[in-house]
């Protein structure tokens, strides 16, 4: 069934489209349809969709109908909107473009595009020898079926003795393998968060569970994190105590895209007050293996946990490999076998030489973590200093861990950057990516997960086109090129 944004919708997430840079330089039609190629662009628009019709946007807009059906005219002939009279507009993917490795819209020809918007590394190179190992062992497993829905025993045990080793005993029959973190939240919330149920979240946030829960309809409820101090302990308890949320959704460790760390005393007030409210816990833990520095990382938040409030879910992404789609689930027993149940009718099970490659790779965690740390730190500390020299007018605050910096910007200008970024060769995602309702145009997330000279380029290039925002006018999207 295709979905409809409606007017006031639309509105709220194109924000204050009209007093972006560059506005005055573009007809009101111009500008309007810019800002929503920029909602498809970086994803808060999906495709196939059903836009409002002209009236309704131009009312919740307050702008004349004309202007919205010139928008619309300029949104078919680029390929993002098709329509038929009687029916409504749908967006489209435009031709000679594909859904990027970040899920946000690209051109085929992006080769030498620099892309930010996704918050991942490269294959670590122990993961060649870790997939020959694992054929190696695959042979215990091809006289049966190939379906274990909780997971190979292998895996289940080498990660329930990493929780254990961070101080949260753990047997195999609480861990359910997953096919990525994605996957856990998604089954987590389809078996816990009923349509239209009340939910907590962060703000910002990871974008990919603001979808999953507006997917599941929830009535989403936020909690915003200070740029600088992170958690606001008294608002986040009273949050749960007032909303009384069947779900809350938090990522303590190296919170993306800000990248605060929650301090154990919070941790344990939070279970408390969660527990007193009623509402239960999913505990993103995808950044958990990657504190900077010498950081040093607090008790998982699941020890404090007395009464099944919480579920913890993990993966194998961030650490070692985006493409090994392999993730984790810890809860309670008898959870993980409902987990399993409702599992079986989405997708049986994960593939069992990609979990083999998983224990081969644990096996190898002593090597490979410290290593990553290693590099996201110098990859860190590179960015940092190239946009203090480019951008000095930006806020930032250097993060312990993860793979993210979460940047002020000097002006809400985060979405038209983003488009005019894509000009010069950068992917961005934009500040609103992580929030509700078009807020959060004061900032932008800058992962650090490429090599230094990448970081260093794109830098300088966001400088030249945030100066241009200003002062000279921009293409709203790519022109074609004539050869002669």
């Amino acid at each position: 069934m295709t979905s409809t944004v409606r007017g006031s919708q639309l509105a709220r997430l194109l924000g204050h489209w009209h007093a972006l840079p560059g506005r005055r330089r573009n007809p009101d039609y111009a500008a309007l349809a810019g800002a929503i190629r920029g909602l498809l662009a970086d994803g808060r628009l999906p495709l196939g969709v059903r836009l409002a019709a002209e009236r309704e946007l131009a009312e919740a807009l307050k702008v004349s109908r004309t202007t919205v059906t010139a928008a619309y005219r300029e949104l078919r002939e680029s390929g993002h909107l098709t329509s038929r009279r009687g029916a409504g507009s749908w967006t489209t993917l435009p031709g000679g473009h594909k859904v990027a490795s970040s899920g946000l819209w690209t051109p085929q020809d992006d080769l030498d595009m620099i892309d930010l918007g996704c918050a991942a590394l490269a294959a670590p190179p122990e993961l060649m020898p870790a997939a020959a190992a694992a054929a190696q062992s695959l042979h215990r497993y091809v006289s049966g079926a190939g379906y274990h829905p909780t997971g190979i025993i292998e895996l289940r045990e080498a990660v329930a003795r990493g929780y254990a080793d961070r101080g949260l005993p753990t047997s195999p029959d609480q861990i359910m393998v997953t096919s990525g973190t994605q996957h856990a939240l998604d089954l987590v919330l389809r078996l816990m968060t009923p349509p239209g149920a009340p939910v907590l979240l962060e703000s910002p946030t990871y974008p990919n569970a603001l979808a999953a829960l507006s997917a599941r309809r929830a009535r989403i409820a936020t909690h915003g994190l200070d740029n600088d101090e992170g958690w606001d302990a008294d608002l986040l308890l009273d949050g749960l105590r007032q909303t009384r949320p069947r779900l809350a959704y938090l990522i303590p460790e190296f919170q993306n895209p800000t990248g605060h760390l929650m301090p154990a005393v919070l941790r344990e007030r939070v279970v408390a007050a969660a527990h007193a409210a009623g509402t239960d816990l999913v505990i993103d833990e995808s950044f958990v293996d990657l504190p900077l520095d010498g950081t040093e990382v607090p008790p998982p938040v699941a020890c404090y946990d007395r009464h099944s409030r919480v579920v913890s879910i993990g993966g194998m992404s961030k650490p070692y490999w985006g493409g090994l789609r392999i993730g984790w689930v810890r809860a309670s027993a008898p959870l993980v076998q409902r987990l399993a149940a409702l599992r079986v009718g989405v997708d049986m099970a994960s593939p069992v030489l990609d979990q083999l490659v998983a224990v081969h790779l644990l096996a190898r965690a002593a090597t490979i973590v410290p290593a990553r740390r290693r590099q996201l730190a110098d990859q860190r500390d590179a960015l940092v200093a190239a946009v203090r020299r480019e951008l000095p007018e930006w806020g930032i605050r250097v993060p312990r861990g993860g793979v993210t910096l979460w940047a002020e910007l000097d002006g809400p200008v985060s979405s038209a950057l983003s488009r005019a970024a894509e000009e010069v060769g950068v992917r961005l995602a934009p500040g609103p990516r992580f929030g509700v309702d078009g807020t959060l145009e004061r900032f932008v997330r800058l992962p650090f997960t490429l090599p230094a000279s990448d970081l260093e380029d794109a830098v300088k290039r966001l400088a030249a086109v945030r100066y241009d925002l200003d002062h000279t006018r921009r293409p709203q999207w790519r022109e074609h090129t004539i050869l002669t």
